[in-house]
């Protein structure tokens, strides 16, 4: 007697398991597992979840700490003034040297190597609250002495361009997920009412969904996107962005869940189902 779960043997020693017990989570799980790309998907998607959450322990800069503007990144090094090599990371500041420059005459620019800065672990900065809920000054790397450090350069307002690119992160993954989230819900519904009633209802929704498929996406997305004024708020852009997104791609999921929806109704046991029930009335 066969138990759902277990391990039969067939033909020459061919192993065949069986799956009867399992829940649909459990399927959509072991069929995720056989493709690489899935999981590899997948790891991303958790490393870009994992950024957006602790992005203020994983800044090293506050973001909003305005520093001297267009700052060349700072380079980490692994050498003493002397040039050997040591275990202890570290930065040299870029300052100005007494030499000029024999063309333009402005002081040469160069790292102190008398003065360097050294790099640490777990070090203390800019206060914030981790999820939003607990007070900590700890980043997981930055300067021991606690002063700004910019990996990547600073932008024109001299804020740290490493920094806003973590906090970024929030950003791009609120909006992801809630186009995806809208797309989701509106095409699904739209795809099984048109399969579902057919006719008439289904000829025109399906113009209707042709029509928005014909415009190109990404020069509509400019276009529109282009519409709102500069000095617009925030959450104005953001809200006008995830709107023009999720209309414009919701259209082909509905011809995909459509397409599914008559292809399950032509089954037997539907038919059969339908027939039953219309034979009762």
């Amino acid at each position: 007697m066969l138990v759902p779960g277990e391990s039969t043997l067939k033909g020459s020693g061919e192993i065949v398991e069986k799956h009867g017990n399992e829940s649909y989570s459990a399927l959509v799980w072991r069929r995720l597992k056989r493709s690489w790309t899935g999981m590899a998907g997948l790891i991303m998607v958790g490393v870009l979840i994992f950024i957006a959450l602790f992005a203020d322990f994983l800044s090293p800069v506050d973001p909003k700490f305005t520093d001297v503007g267009y700052s060349s990144p700072e380079v980490i090094s692994f050498a003493d003034k002397d040039g050997g090599w040591t275990m202890f990371p570290r930065i040299y500041p870029m300052v100005e040297g007494a030499e000029l420059d024999p063309i333009t005459y402005q002081p040469l620019i160069g790292p102190d190597y008398d003065n360097p800065r050294y790099l640490g672990l777990f070090v203390k900065g800019a206060p914030y609250r981790l999820l939003w809920l607990i007070p900590a000054e700890r980043h997981l790397f930055g300067a021991v002495d606690g002063k700004p450090v910019h990996f990547l350069g600073t932008d024109k307002f001299g804020r740290d361009v490493l920094s806003r690119a973590l906090y970024g992160s929030r950003i791009s993954l609120m909006i992801a997920l809630t186009v995806v989230s809208i797309v989701t819900v509106v095409g699904t519904t739209v795809g099984m009412v048109s399969g579902y009633f057919g006719g008439r209802f289904d000829v025109w929704v399906q113009r209707f969904v042709e029509l928005v498929l014909a415009f190109p996406q990404l020069p509509l997305y400019l276009a529109l996107t282009s519409l709102i004024p500069v000095t617009a708020p925030t959450s104005v852009f953001l809200a006008f962005v995830i709107l023009v997104m999720s209309a414009l791609g919701w259209a082909q999921l509905s011809r995909e869940v459509r397409g599914k929806t008559l292809a399950l109704a032509g089954i037997d046991y539907v038919r059969a189902s339908s027939d039953s029930r219309s034979s009762r009335r």
